[in-house]
């Protein structure tokens, strides 16, 4: 399991990441790193994740969705 700080990154906390960067919540609306942190979130089995990670994929264009996908799998070969 990554590790964010002392903190151990689970699913749920993904999510909550990828819905921050989707919102604009606490951090600059961002949705090539929602796509990311929902597709990590998705990885650790959060449902929901795979829905919203569809959702705002449609509003992205292919070479937006493919560096999320670059950005998840560096952020996975790192943790």
């Amino acid at each position: 399991m990554a590790v964010m700080g002392s903190r151990q990154m689970n699913g749920e906390m993904l999510f909550e990441l990828g819905m921050n960067y989707a919102s604009g919540r606490d951090v600059p609306e961002d949705l090539v790193s929602a796509h990311k942190w929902f597709n990590l979130a998705a990885m650790r089995g959060v449902r929901e994740a795979v829905q919203y990670r569809k959702e705002i994929s449609e509003a992205m264009s292919s070479a937006d969705i493919a560096e999320a996908q670059r950005a998840a799998r560096e952020w996975m070969s790192m943790h």
